[in-house]
């Protein structure tokens, strides 16, 4: 399953269109499972309609998934609408109402766009086609704000086809077709469907493009919806192109913490930012403005006078230690409370932190059993000032200087859990054993296990 060459394709919708996008286009497996994020709009009715009478000459498996935001107060009524819609075209369908986070911080579009992705990921079954119904007028929209934002060439590629989601798949299979295309086929099939009054409020910038900027664009040039979303195919391309190039690069520059300044540094600026862009996007985070990919490449440049400098944007922490560049999610913090007791027997998990602590045993190494056995168990965070005598020496060491010896960067010493036994140091994270703790060969030990079960990377909203 994946992209293939554009087929040539009839502007006109059909159910038979539909399906030779999904088989030639999409290049759908037999059989395949699909579900679709069903509004009630026009576009995603068209869509689901159209796969249900599909169902009846291919074989394959259809559900659908109605997201209420609870934003307009017929949303409920939108939800039972729906409903009657899937009972009477014989499609299951799932209705989940969400509540909207961080509004405030990222505006209402994104928040909703957020909840509703987050939403349907969760519906979504392995190996499942999640169907969307953006069509060509919105990929044309798409490209138009992309550029009016000064993205790059990934911007400007609009929305993929196919991309993974999740446990299975992402798919917009109309992009093809456009909005009075779909219309059409609605009157045609006297589809009833929801109108949303939050798709004429012009304070949304795609709003006023809609209804303000096309009708301008299109009286002059007929065509512009099919010719923008044309130049993001041809934007796609040549983004896979430079993907490619980034992957060379990156293979020359990665290491396991991060990337290699010395390294980036001998790379041209134009394949430096290329392949900065990739690495982070990669890494499952957005993408930086310009203005701050030049301060990151800056950084390759010249070594700050603290030999650590940070760059945040969009949750994301960049920062570059000695001489890597690192990356993590810049909510992660050391947790408020700075002592927790542990019973050593199940996991131990600091959300802030974005770690867990378990024991696990073992022989020869870690800490002694012995000396755990009816101890009374912390875990605490740095406050300064702690010291550790390593086995096999003869004095203790600040522990500052063990991090510091160790390449540690500061940002991750913060977050480091500190085992403690009876109020004595006795663990460094999973980096040490102090004495007297440390299992003799031989002995039987717990070995202290840290996990990241929460994976640091962030999807697109």
């Amino acid at each position: 399953m994946g992209n293939s060459r554009s087929i040539d394709i009839d502007t006109g919708f059909s159910p038979q269109a539909l399906g030779r996008i999904l088989t030639e286009e999409l290049r759908l497996p037999a059989n395949p499972r699909l579900c679709v994020a069903y509004s009630g709009g026009v576009d995603s009715h068209v869509l689901l309609h159209a796969l249900a009478q599909l169902r009846a000459v291919q074989s394959l498996s259809l559900r659908a998934v109605h997201v209420d935001h609870g934003l307009q107060l017929a949303s409920g009524d939108w939800a039972r609408h729906c409903e009657h819609v899937c009972i009477g075209l014989d499609i299951a369908c799932v209705v989940e109402r969400i509540e909207m986070i961080n509004r405030e911080k990222d505006g209402l579009e994104a928040a909703a766009r957020y909840g509703r992705y987050a939403c349907l990921l969760r519906h979504l079954e392995p190996g499942e086609v999640l169907l969307t119904a953006q069509h060509q007028d919105d990929q044309a929209e798409t490209v138009l704000l992309q550029l009016l934002r000064g993205t790059g060439v990934q911007g400007l590629a609009g929305m993929p086809r196919l991309t993974p989601f999740g446990a299975g798949w992402l798919a917009r299979p109309l992009l093809v077709f456009s909005r009075r295309a779909l219309e059409h086929y609605a009157r045609a099939e006297k589809l009833r469907w929801i109108e949303d009054p939050s798709n004429r409020d012009l304070r949304h910038g795609r709003n006023l493009l809609r209804h303000n900027v096309f009708p301008v664009l299109q009286g002059h040039w007929p065509t512009a919806a099919r010719r923008l979303a044309q130049a993001a195919q041809h934007a796609t391309e040549a983004a896979g192109l430079l993907d490619e190039m980034a992957r060379a690069d990156l293979g020359s520059c990665r290491v396991a913490e991060g990337l290699q300044v010395p390294a980036l540094a001998q790379l041209p600026a134009s394949r430096r930012r290329n392949v900065l862009r990739y690495w982070i996007r990669e890494r499952g985070f957005q993408t930086p403005a310009t203005a701050l990919l030049e301060r990151i490449s800056a950084l390759v440049d010249s070594l700050p006078r603290t030999r650590q400098a940070e760059i945040r944007w969009g949750g994301v922490a960049l920062h570059r230690y000695r001489d890597l560049l690192m990356l993590h999610p810049a909510s992660l913090a050391p947790p408020a409370e700075p002592t927790s007791d542990w019973d050593g027997r199940t996991p131990l998990w600091f959300p802030a932190a974005g770690v867990q602590l378990r024991l696990l045993p073992t022989s020869g190494t870690g800490l002694a059993r012995q000396r755990l056995d009816g101890a009374s168990l912390q875990v605490r965070f740095r406050q300064g000032g702690e010291r550790c005598q390593l086995p096999g020496r003869q004095h203790h060491h600040k522990l500052k200087k063990l991090l510091q010896a160790a390449g540690v960067p500061p940002w991750e010493r913060a977050r480091l859990p500190l085992l403690y036994v009876n109020n004595a140091l006795a663990a460094v994270g999973d980096r040490w054993v102090c004495e007297p703790y440390a299992a003799k060969p031989g002995e039987p030990g717990w070995a202290v296990v840290l996990e990241t079960p929460v994976s640091e990377s962030r999807g697109k909203g």
